[in-house]
């Protein structure tokens, strides 16, 4: 659904994050880069702190309604639960039922089919929840009714996902009757599948106009620049796949020439990648709040519940927190699979834009409902798969 633009756009936004534990005292200040002084988990290890912008503080305090206290606390829980999970998975395995952050500060639960697993989990300090269903289970469930999705578009129904905390698979659906049709003709286990009653008609947003700057394609379509990368000697960035399909010339926020679009994949997928000509270099930065530099320094994939935050030409920084990963989303162009659905708003012209939690790249956004002015739910292609797919290298400071 592109739209003819404007020249005039730009605008950003950017940054996420996930945790357990116990923080120092002095939490609630952000220490200078470099000075972190370290948590101890509940084995008595210390882990250290992340720097963290204070520009990112303020913006998850403000748009989760906690302190910045509270907020530095969640980032440095957050990035330690990665950790934790993914111990706590493979010591579980077939027991596994996922993971989320829940509180102010996001304190990490892990779930298991399996009792006895309790004292392990608890021994990691997380905290243990029993389940009736893996997580494997419920993945198979969802595979069905993607592969459903391929073989006939699903009618009225535009989202569904894995939701870890609930133990089950949620379908939201304006027309629930057609919902449990598609269901039915997936072969998937009605119980555990939850249709939801649902508003939600995604969109892209391309269509409107820096990590979270403009740019153009074929000198109309704007969106907003992913994440920088290298690919041998050459730079570029990935965004959203919509945004232009392989060929494309691009521009920038200024419309000089920019680049050209490499590879691209849309619908099925969201991603795309951009190679930029000689003017232009990869940096290891996204706009954050008040046009400041965020740093990118990896992009470890932080679990449901923890807060992340988005960068975008059109309506620039903002906060929110994950949701489900593993999403399928029905746009009128097509289904796509893989996505993360957030609590973040976003508008046209914001596809494509960086989405990081702490210091870690998540994903771009792809599309979703509402706007940053009566809030709105935004879903994001995980940044692992382009990287993968186009062997590239995000630029990391």
């Amino acid at each position: 659904m592109p739209r003819k633009l404007p020249v005039l756009a730009a605008a950003a936004l950017t940054v996420s994050a996930l945790g357990i534990g116990v923080v120092p005292a002095d939490a609630g200040e952000p220490h200078p880069p470099g000075t972190g002084t370290g948590t101890e988990d509940t084995a008595g290890k210390k882990t250290p702190v992340p720097d963290i912008a204070p520009g990112m503080l303020r913006s998850v305090s403000k748009e989760l309604g906690i302190t910045v206290a509270d907020a530095r606390r969640r980032i440095v829980n957050e990035q330690r639960a990665v950790t934790v999970d993914r111990k706590l998975r493979k010591k579980l395995g077939g027991h596994y039922g996922g993971a989320w952050v829940t509180g102010a500060t996001s304190k990490l639960v892990v779930a298991t089919t399996d009792r006895d697993d309790t004292a392990t989990i608890k021994a990691e300090g997380a905290r243990p929840k029993v389940v009736r269903n893996s997580l494997a289970r419920l993945d198979a469930a969802k595979r069905a009714l993607d592969g459903s999705a391929v073989r006939r578009a699903p009618r009225g129904t535009a989202v569904w996902a894995v939701d870890v905390r609930s133990n089950s698979v949620i379908v939201r659906a304006g027309e629930p009757a057609a919902a449990r049709a598609f269901l039915t003709r997936s072969g998937a286990p009605s119980s555990l599948v939850r249709v939801m009653r649902s508003a939600e008609k995604p969109r892209t947003y391309d269509e409107d106009l820096r990590g979270g700057d403009a740019y153009y394609t074929n000198g109309s379509t704007g969106c907003s620049i992913g994440f920088p990368v290298t690919k041998g000697n050459k730079d570029g960035f990935v965004t959203a796949g919509h945004c232009g399909t392989e060929g494309g010339r691009t521009t920038g926020r200024n419309r000089a020439a920019q680049g050209t679009v490499k590879g691209s994949s849309f619908p099925g997928d969201d991603y795309a990648w951009v190679a930029a000509n000689k003017d232009w270099r990869a940096k290891p930065y996204v706009k954050g709040p008040g046009a400041t530099n965020v740093t990118v320094s990896g992009s470890v994939e932080v679990p449901a519940g923890s807060s992340v935050c988005r960068s975008g030409a059109t309506s620039g920084w903002h906060c929110g927190t994950v949701e489900q990963r593993d999403a399928t989303v029905t746009y009128r162009e097509g289904t796509v699979r893989g996505l993360t659905r957030t609590s973040v708003c976003a508008e046209p012209g914001d596809s494509g834009g960086p989405f990081i939690s702490g210091d870690q790249a998540q994903g771009t956004t792809s599309g979703g409902s509402g706007d940053c002015s009566t809030g709105g739910t935004t879903y994001f292609q995980p940044v692992a798969e382009p990287l993968a797919e186009y062997g590239l290298t995000l630029s990391t400071g």
